[in-house]
């Protein structure tokens, strides 16, 4: 570890000028330059190169009934620092992470009799900067009110950007891709399968948001480290500056007050990741950097897995997660006869187990298995589920001594229906029977609107609540995934158990709704990926969901060889192999990469990418010598060109390449694919033809 300070302190209570600061990135290829104003206003410029990618972006706080930190404020302190080190995650997509930045922290008071204090931090890395406020241990600020955060964000231009609008309760919509100043929250390209609960009465977009300007550099907004804050959304100003300025929009208190705090208190950092190439923003790593390290000091038992399990077969329709197939009766789950429909049965998951054992897949996720599910879908009910009462056909004893005999372990399955408050009571009582019933992981999920009512997904005291779930689970041994929370922002670095998360539209979409367009998958490595892994739920083998019911037009908006490639573009150390068991048996040969793909990396290389376009991404296996490549496009078939020069030299090796067939067509022959045998080297070239909406996923093995 090697750091350095220099520091700067100043005193200025004069408004007569401007001060400024620069300090550049460790590479040099980047300049932030702190402004305060001669009105005593914090405001912030950031370059890359020559081009600007943030101008006389604002700064400052709403608090209380107090004026609060936008104008007259004076400034006190300015020091700087340095920062060259590397930690190493628990999981991750390398074995090691380089944390090195130059910061700028600035210190500011009121003037007047309060002499309130605000610090401001930035942290200026090789690919972009990192800031946020900090409201010091002060007398006269204890207890405050959030009413609004000031940050904005003045943009060199009306930039192209792959969007979602900003709605507080659902991250699960298709991207729309427009100039900012076309943006409109309201009229969302496909939202409207989406019943939106609230979009914020301006025209909004929720981060992360990823934009390109027309000279070619690329822009990437989110946040890191989201703890006892509300979520940040952006609203595109309208008018004279129509696209070029966005304003930080925090998501409001069911009487719309931002946040509740306490001082001393850090908000969540902002974001800018910039480089002119797009690889580039993948391989950031600031948002892991701006996380705290882990809270877990034994993480032993945190094991990255694939799982199957009882899931798709009720999106497609074959079973049902209710008992007796009549979700939304008024029965409950011991009154209600049974309708030889339901998916969780002890006899069908034991066929998962067996599945799983034969392949080794480590883990089954069962789903409907807990009596509930007849009786919440859509009533806004707070008492549903208990999560520790089985239906009568789903003998939880049995299933524990089978799996275990098996070497698998069961994945648990909680829905809370929105309901949180009654999940916090019981979270305790659920996690102690997972234990004894030998579970070590859960998914989690959150469909419905919030109670406590009037409170949203994306607020405060949502945002607690899933950090709360994070660390409780953490105290009982157990890995969680989240479904439908709030987007995830960096911590998993500070809960690593906190393995995966849905926050995004997921795979399930194309089972039954118009689904997901073939460039989706191009998108969330850019955009949701941004802040942590997600459960996609790829591996989708029967394209078509008329293979279910003759009447069904929907389907898998990809190629089958595509389904294979996001195992390794879509990172996620637990990866769900989400078809059934009986479709992978008729293609034994494709699922074979499943299993021998890694879901731990000690290497990413990014190869070649282009938001809403295409996307090869090599990936090395942790411990082991095996690489791992997926390829993915959008709706227009192209060659990938792929390079293998980041293999080792003097080394040779057996590619094996699960591809696209020569009519291979998303829409038309999706589950069309080949397997190619090559060998290859640090010298190596391989085009590979990727289909429309296709891909190719390479297994690389020492020969």
């Amino acid at each position: 570890m090697k750091t350095v300070f220099s520091i700067l302190v100043v005193f200025i209570y004069s408004f007569s000028f401007s001060q400024s600061y620069t300090i550049s990135s460790p590479d040099k290829r980047i300049r932030l330059e702190f402004v305060h104003t001669p009105v005593g206003q914090p405001t912030y410029n950031l370059h890359f190169q020559q081009q600007a990618v943030v101008s006389i972006g604002a700064l400052g706080f709403l608090i209380n009934e107090d004026k609060g930190f936008v104008r007259h404020l004076a400034l006190v302190s300015v020091d700087s620092s340095f920062v060259d080190n590397n930690w190493e995650p628990v999981w991750g997509e390398e074995r090691s992470i380089r944390n090195n930045y130059r910061q700028l922290a600035v210190t500011l008071q009121q003037k007047d009799e309060k002499q309130l204090l605000l610090r401001i931090v930035f942290r200026l890395f090789d690919k972009g900067l990192g800031f946020r406020y900090e409201f010091p241990q002060q007398p006269n600020l204890q207890y405050f009110v959030v009413k609004d955060e000031l940050t904005s964000f003045v943009l060199g231009g009306d930039h192209k950007a792959w969007w979602i609008p900003g709605d507080y309760d659902t991250n699960e919509y298709p991207y729309s891709v427009s100039k900012l100043s076309e943006v409109d929250a309201f009229a969302a390209g496909n939202a409207t399968e989406i019943s939106t609960r609230k979009v914020f009465a301006a025209k909004g977009v929720q981060t992360p948001l990823m934009m390109k300007t027309d000279k070619g550099l690329y822009i990437n907004i989110h946040e890191a480290a989201l703890v006892n804050y509300p979520a940040m959304q952006l609203e595109v100003e309208t008018g004279t500056n129509a696209g070029t300025v966005l304003k930080s929009h925090i998501v409001p208190d069911a009487v719309g007050n931002k946040a509740y705090l306490k001082a001393p208190f850090n908000t969540p950092w902002r974001v800018i990741n910039v480089s002119d190439k797009a690889t580039d923003i993948l391989a950031s790593r600031i948002i892991l950097n701006l996380n705290e390290p882990s809270a877990i000091k034994n993480t032993s038992w945190i094991k990255p897995q694939k799982f199957v399990g009882v899931w798709w077969e009720m999106h497609v329709g074959k079973s049902t997660w209710d008992y007796a197939g009549t979700q939304n009766a008024s029965t409950t789950g011991a009154e209600a006869k049974p309708s030889g429909k339901h998916g969780a049965t002890t006899a069908n998951v034991k066929r998962y187990i067996d599945f799983a054992s034969k392949n080794g897949i480590q883990g089954v996720l069962v789903e409907g298995w807990n009596t509930g599910w007849e009786d919440w879908f859509g009533k806004w009910k707070e008492e549903v589920f208990d999560f520790v009462t089985p239906y009568p056909d789903y003998d939880v004893k049995e299933l524990h001594q089978y799996a275990a005999s098996k070497g698998v372990k069961i994945i648990m399955h909680h829905e809370t229906s929105g309901s949180a408050t009654n999940y916090d009571r019981r979270m305790d009582s659920a996690y102690r029977f997972m234990k004894n019933n030998g579970y070590d992981a859960v998914k989690t999920g959150y469909v419905g609107k919030i109670i406590p009512r009037g409170e949203w997904h994306d607020g405060q005291w949502m945002v607690n609540h899933y950090n709360r779930a994070a660390e409780k689970t953490a105290g009982y041994e157990i890995m969680l995934d989240a479904h439908e929370p709030v987007r995830p922002t960096g911590l998993h670095r500070t809960w690593p158990n906190w393995m995966a998360s849905e926050a995004a539209r997921g795979n399930e979409f194309n089972a039954w709704s118009k689904g997901n367009p073939p460039a989706h998958e191009t998108i969330l490595p850019f955009t949701r990926l941004m802040g942590g892994p997600m459960d996609y739920t790829p591996g989708i083998f029967e394209i078509k969901m008329n293979a279910y019911d003759p009447a069904k037009k929907e389907q898998v908006h990809t190629t089958l060889a595509k389904q294979l490639a996001l195992y390794v573009t879509m990172y996620s150390p637990l990866q769900m192999a989400a078809d059934l068991v009986e479709n992978y048996e008729k293609h034994l040969d494709a699922f074979e990469f499943i299993k021998q793909v890694a879901v731990d990396w000690d290497s990413t290389v990014y190869l070649e990418a282009e938001p809403g376009s295409y996307l090869t991404i090599a990936r090395k296996a942790k411990g082991k010598n095996d690489w791992f490549i997926g390829a993915i496009t959008n709706e227009a078939g192209r060659t990938a060109n792929i390079s293998f020069a980041f293999l080792p030299a003097g080394k040779e090796y057996e590619a094996i390449i699960y591809k696209d067939g020569k009519d291979a067509n998303w829409e038309k022959n999706p589950k069309a694919y080949e397997i190619a045998k090559v060998k290859v080297n640090t010298k190596s070239k391989v085009p590979v033809i990727l289909a429309p909406g296709g891909g190719a996923a390479i297994h690389i093995r020492p020969l």
